[in-house]
């Protein structure tokens, strides 16, 4: 597996067709499975008024995301620039999201005004807060910093399904299987305070991770799954 790993990482043919052939399975996924709605009245009013807004989702959860956004309405992912980040920046695109370079928690600066920009000019951002490695499901500094610097709110979401399998990686991620019962769940906007201090910053951080936690057991609970728990959380000074 190493060999083909090296392999598929070498060719610009074989990443664009793995991206392809993934892309393919989430519209297979989607297509062939019952899927219901859950909270969708948050991000709906936002769409419809045409107001910008940074979408949050845990890192394990990406797979059947783009299934769960309006396929008119722009969006930019904040995606890492190592090559896992690559492939899924260009699968994604298959459903027309846009990538922006960086993450939460490195190249901070540049990826920061980049955000901003694109969320002054009226389109959504959308982040992993616990990418691109984690804690899993700990939220990092940066999204509420975003949110703080434009204004806008967060809206987290999640998704899960009945039939899956959770792969061994830091972020549990959960491949859906097809055929299967399946929902997303929005959680509540979130507001940062322009001028909300570090203690304050701190404490919103604290929300958007409890409530990203909270959407996704409700969602993992409604499919009869047992809910992934998040990694231990790090205290502050230690090393991760």
């Amino acid at each position: 597996m190493s060999g083909l790993a090296k392999r598929i990482g070498r060719s610009e043919w074989l990443r664009g067709l793995l991206c392809w052939l993934t892309a393919c399975y989430i519209r297979l996924v989607h297509a062939t499975g019952r899927w219901q709605v859950v909270g969708g009245e948050a991000p709906a009013r936002l769409w419809d008024a045409g107001e910008p807004f940074i979408l949050a989702f845990w890192h394990g959860r990406i797979l059947m995301m783009p299934k769960s956004w309006r396929r008119a309405v722009p969006i930019h992912m904040l995606i890492s620039q190592h090559r896992d980040g690559q492939l899924i920046a260009r699968t994604v695109a298959h459903f027309g999201i846009h990538w922006l370079a960086g993450s939460s928690t490195r190249g901070g600066s540049a990826a920061l005004r980049t955000m901003l920009k694109t969320l002054k000019a009226g389109e959504c951002v959308g982040i992993t807060p616990d990418g691109p490695k984690g804690p899993r499901m700990r939220a990092s500094a940066g999204i509420v910093n975003v949110a703080r610097l434009s204004g806008c709110p967060i809206i987290p979401a999640t998704f899960a399904v009945r039939r899956r399998a959770v792969l061994r990686s830091w972020d549990r991620f959960v491949v859906a299987w097809p055929f299967s019962r399946g929902v997303f769940v929005w959680g509540r906007p979130i507001r940062v305070p322009r001028d909300a201090d570090d203690a304050t910053l701190d404490s919103c951080r604290r929300e958007v991770e409890a409530e990203l936690n909270a959407i996704t057991a409700v969602a993992d609970r409604q499919c009869g799954m047992a809910p992934i728990e998040p990694a231990p959380e790090i205290e502050p000074g230690a090393v991760p």
